[in-house]
């Protein structure tokens, strides 16, 4: 262990932080155009802004392109969404202005183009400045002081946020534009702001209350749209599965208990990224790569002659309605960009790559492995960034599939050793991970300082929160060409594809967070379409245009793919409580339902003592208490008993020992951070010398704001924070192990493992839940292995070689947060999920780690869940999530702030 004084964040890398161009309609783009502008008059939608930057320390002089990122270094409050700290800001007024200072600066701009608005408070003339450049980042010129003197209070607090569209032509003086003024959407503190703002003359009255009234009849009606959007029930039991076969057959009797349904429903109707089939299906394909021993499929040497043409996009042919990366040719040979209205002589900077979003298991690896063997390295070498266990994925899939006399030269970049520039330049492809990026970012490492050929983001939903430092160590990595691979390129909502374009550098505005957030997250989020309104047809249309160009999806469900891949079953099994169970889970039940009932009286009376994460504490325990007992008791609580006595810990080599085993307990409990309201296994998790756990992320940004911790207010320091170390986790569970859950898990493997060549893979969200059935496991003498969180690389590659190869090993217990990423689990034909999962994707990705290319066998699936409980609407949670992407391609759930969760948390214990 390092000294107390130099102890830094250890993460489980054991890492130190000290084509073919589209056509669009032609109308299409006139719609969007004259929207852009007309939307300058409007004052009836809200949006999620991004707050500006409260130290950007710019002078004068125009900022150089190349740090644009570093203006999004925001920090939200703890009790915030740690991506966007205003998701909730909606629209107080418009007030309308000129900009002055013009005549100092060469930003070009026009009437109805849409502008930034930024503080600037190391001015060395006005340390209120507010500074207004176009959305090429060029500066325009400036608020007007006397107005900027009254506004900069606001904005240096996030009380308001700004945005701009010009309303006239830029004089040699100045230029005319309508501020748009963003506040809180809370009641309270919307009227405490309103009432600032009449004071200082900013709005008037007459303008706020029309704009609260407005706000308050749109949060109406998406409430209720919300409460009106139906379950997706289940199919009917398929009782032909036991019709004619004798009762002896008990996985027969188990598929008649249970509910047959396709858990992700008709997949044609819900992928915002797919093109239709049919134009999928007649891409041009490439020719099979010389230096490729294995045979490309088909659709793998379409997805190269893709990826190809990608790599040298082609502005829109002068004369051409052809629309390319949203940029559009005018008749005089002008660009004109149509979301910003932005218009230049100078032809505008492509994307070069983009985003490879094939369903898992379809072979991306090899596609991009086929890419780089195409180009060569003439130009400099290719780098890839992968989660710490997909590094020796790619190693493995290079020899697999390169001609051995032309393998390349690999380098794995991870670890403590020092390695230059010129080290990692004798290599044609350097594997490193997001936290070795990131600690290079930080220390101005050599990733930074190479002009790569191209740089690979492997599972690239690892950066779709665009805030946190792994993102803006991708965005800062200098290649040609940037491509993105994820089989689940949005997670969450809309807003996750901000990052891929941000991190593949498109330009024209439509990569600044304000503007995205305003034209396309926030209409589609909101599910605006019993009306079918402009703003959410123009989102829609927008956001399939984008994906259309930058992305390529196919899934294994499509015809011309033909992977032949077995049929895949799957089944909801309902489990019954015993008596003793059900008391348990109502006493519990009713104890949380009044600590909610209580924060929402108390809230509604200007405070309240209970904190919302006590609340989601107790609700996380009910999940749990539908597994098995045992996971229901605060474990961590008692780890840090002999901590007792100190409100900051000293961080002896003892100390650090219990601070180390608590993470681990709460890590593996399902612990979730306070401030982004995840699981902590999810965001890197950490403990403070305070002794409270959070995600690190959160609790960096959190501090980087203010030095106190956000849950009891001790002063800390980034050296207060100690991470997991990888580990090989031995801990066993010692009490009974019956539970109704688990005794329903012992009649499906006591029916699967009858085959003596079925494999199984159980996955839990708990890893406490695991050591319970790796207990029944060793009772009843079946051999398995486990993959969880923070194993070490080595342990994790034997338990995968151990299912893969040992005819004796029949089971994999699999941490559902470890197992998403980067593993091959086709040895396995059964998958047995034990608990849900909030968001259906995460589920979704570790059933097709065993339903994927190379799959053999039949796949059945089963979700076990407590009937009448919690666990059913969690299901219904689900659904609900899933009926939002098919409406908007919106995943809301775990977006919200506070005040929306408080509704899903009403319906689950409703």
């Amino acid at each position: 262990m390092a000294p107390a004084k130099r102890r830094a964040v250890i993460d489980l890398t054991g890492e130190s932080e000290s084509k073919v161009p589209r056509r669009h309609d032609r109308s299409f783009a006139r719609s969007l155009s004259q929207t852009s502008a007309s939307r300058g008059s409007q004052s009836s939608h809200t949006y999620q802004p991004t707050p500006p930057p409260s130290s950007l320390g710019h002078s004068l002089q125009q900022p150089p392109r190349t740090s644009w990122i570093d203006d999004y270094d925001e920090n939200p409050e703890p009790s915030q969404n740690q991506d966007d700290p205003t998701s909730s800001y909606e629209l107080y007024g418009t007030m309308d202005i000129k900009i002055v200072g013009v005549r100092y600066y060469n930003g070009v701009v026009n009437p109805g183009e849409k502008v930034l608005l930024r503080r600037e408070p190391s001015n060395q003339y006005d340390r209120n400045a507010i500074r207004v450049d176009n959305v090429m980042r060029n500066q325009i010129g400036h608020v007007p002081r006397n107005l900027a003197s009254k506004l900069a209070p606001y904005m240096d607090v996030n009380d308001i946020v700004l945005d701009g569209v010009l309303t006239g032509h830029k004089t040699a003086f100045d230029c005319p534009v309508r501020l748009y003024y963003y506040g809180p959407s809370d009641t309270s503190t919307r009227l405490e702001l309103e009432a600032r703002l009449k004071d200082d003359r900013l709005l008037k009255a007459t303008q706020l209350k029309a704009t609260r009234q407005e706000a308050e009849a749109q949060r109406s009606a998406a409430k209720h749209l919300d409460n009106g959007v139906p379950s997706v029930g289940l199919a009917s039991v398929q009782q032909d599965h036991t019709q004619g076969v004798q009762q002896e057959s008990l996985l027969q009797e188990l598929m008649a208990d249970s509910e047959a349904i396709q858990f992700r429903g008709d997949l044609s109707s819900v992928d915002a990224f797919a093109m239709d089939e049919d134009t999928l299906s007649k891409l041009p394909s490439a020719h099979q790569p010389e230096g490729i021993q294995s045979t490309l499929l088909p659709y793998q040497l379409q997805g190269l002659a893709w990826m190809i043409s990608k790599e040298s996009p082609q502005l829109p042919a002068p004369g051409s309605n052809e629309i390319v990366q949203l940029w559009k040719r005018t008749t005089n040979d002008n660009f004109t960009n149509i979301v910003s209205n932005h218009i230049t002589k100078t032809p505008p900077k492509l994307v070069s790559g983009g985003v490879l979003a094939d369903d898992m298991g379809l072979g991306k690896t090899l596609q991009v492995i086929s890419l780089i063997l195409t180009s060569g390295f003439k130009e400099g070498p290719t780098l890839i960034v992968s989660p710490v266990g997909v590094m020796s994925n790619w190693e493995q899939q290079i020899k697999r599939h390169v001609k051995e006399d032309q393998l390349p030269r690999v380098f794995r970049y991870h670890g403590t050793g020092t390695y230059s520039k010129a080290n990692l330049l004798e290599n044609d492809i350097v594997i490193t991970t997001y936290d070795k990026l990131r600690v290079d970012h930080s220390k101005k490492g050599p990733l930074l300082a190479i002009q790569w050929r191209r740089v690979v983001l492997d599972e690239a939903h690892a950066i779709r929160n665009f805030s946190t430092s792994r993102a803006k160590a991708a965005f800062q990595v200098q290649a040609k060409s940037r491509w993105m691979l994820t089989g689940t390129p949005i997670i969450n909502s809309p807003k996750d594809f901000l990052s891929a374009l941000m991190f593949l550098r498109m330009t024209g505005g439509i990569e600044e967070p304000r503007i995205f957030l305003r034209i396309v997250d926030r209409p589609l989020s909101n599910c605006k379409v019993v009306d079918e309104g402009t703003e959410y047809k123009l989102a829609k249309q927008l956001f399939q245009s984008l994906t259309k160009d930058l992305c390529l999806r196919r899934r294994k469900d499509m015809k011309f793919i033909d992977l032949k891949l077995p049929a895949k079953t799957e089944y909801i099994h309902r489990v019954k409580f015993t008596d003793d169970e059900k008391r348990r889970y109502d006493a519990l039940l009713s104890d949380t339902t009044e600590m909610l009932e209580a924060y929402r009286r108390r809230k509604q009376n200007g405070g309240s003592e209970i904190r919302f994460t006590s609340v989601l504490e107790k609700l996380l325990r009910l999940r749990q208490l539908c597994c098995h007992w045992s996971l229901v008791g605060d474990r961590v609580k008692d780890i840090l008993k002999p901590l007792d006595g100190e409100k900051l810990v000293n961080f002896t080599p003892e100390n650090l020992k219990i601070l180390q085993q608590a993470l681990l307990t709460a890590t593996n409990e399902g612990e979730e951070c306070p401030i982004c309201i995840e699981a902590i296994s999810q965001h890197t998790p950490v403990i403070t010398a305070c002794k409270h756990r959070f995600g690190k992320p959160c609790i960096t940004r959190s501090l980087e704001i203010k030095d106190t911790c956000p849950m009891c207010r001790q002063k800390l320091t980034l050296d207060s924070l100690v991470g997991l170390e990888p580990v090989d986790d031995d801990e066993e569970f010692d009490g009974d192990t019956r539970s109704s859950k688990t005794q329903a898990l012992e009649k499906i493997l006591k029916a699967k493992l009858k085959d003596p060549k079925s494999k199984v893979v159980i996955f839990s969200q708990w890893t406490s839940f695991l050591h319970v059935i790796a207990k029944l496991l060793d009772e009843a003498g079946i051999k398995y292995c486990s993959i969880e969180g923070w194993m070490r690389i080595a342990k994790r590659d034997e338990s995968i070689e151990a299912l893969n190869n040992d005819p004796d090993t029949r089971i994999m217990l699999a941490s559902l947060a470890a197992s998403g990423v980067g593993l091959n689990l086709v040895a396995a034909d059964t998958v047995i999920l034990m608990d849900s999962w909030w968001a259906p994707a995460i589920e979704d990705q570790a059933i097709d780690r065993v339903h994927r290319l190379g799959q053999t066998r039949e796949t059945t699936v089963w979700k076990l869940v407590m009937d009448d409980s919690v666990e059913e609407r969690v299901l219904d949670v689900q659904a609900k999530k899933r009926k939002l992407v098919d409406l908007a391609f919106s995943d809301k759930v775990r977006e919200q702030k506070e005040a929306s969760r408080l509704d899903d948390v009403l319906q689950l214990l409703s």
